[in-house]
């Protein structure tokens, strides 16, 4: 996949095993960000963390997205598929949040998906974190909410909607 460049954006996929660029995202997150992201309080990522973040495979499929003039990465969104379905996550630097990015990334990460066969995305929404709810419920016409070990996750179907007869 090549580079894309979006509404400001370049969008581009992580090279497997680049620890530099997740740790660079990682670190533009504040407490509350990584607390959302990771469903806990995570003050640093450790060496296998970062193994695991980067890694990219036949299953793994992250994107990574630049802001024009920024050289650090504004923000990164992961896929981890298993058949028709897939995990996913994000997260955008705090100073750049609101700015569209995380919808910029679901989107183009959503089209990958689809690309590859996958017909759900799930994600864990934890805590009380509005804009992904939101951001979640663009990215499809179906969204299921169920509860799980006491987080909120979004099923997103990603079936193309059938044509309206003519």
């Amino acid at each position: 996949m090549q580079a894309r460049y979006i509404q400001g954006l370049t969008i581009r996929p992580l090279r497997h095993g680049d620890t530099e660029t997740v740790a660079a995202v990682f670190a533009r997150l504040g407490s509350v960000s990584r607390q959302r992201r990771f469903c806990g309080a995570k003050p640093r990522l450790s060496n296998d963390d970062l193994t695991a973040l980067a890694r990219v495979d036949e299953t793994h499929h992250v994107l990574v997205a630049y802001v024009d003039g920024d050289a650090s990465p504004a923000g990164i969104a992961r896929l981890v598929r298993d058949g028709g379905r897939g995990e996913i996550a994000f997260e955008v630097a705090d100073t750049l949040q609101g700015r569209g990015i995380g919808s910029v990334l679901a989107r183009e990460l959503a089209a990958d998906a689809r690309a590859a066969g996958v017909t759900q995305l799930v994600a864990t929404v934890c805590g009380d974190n509005r804009p992904v709810v939101s951001l979640l419920g663009r990215l499809a016409r179906s969204v299921d909410v169920r509860w799980h070990d006491g987080e909120r996750e979004f099923v997103v179907s990603l079936a193309e909607p059938a044509a309206s007869p003519s």
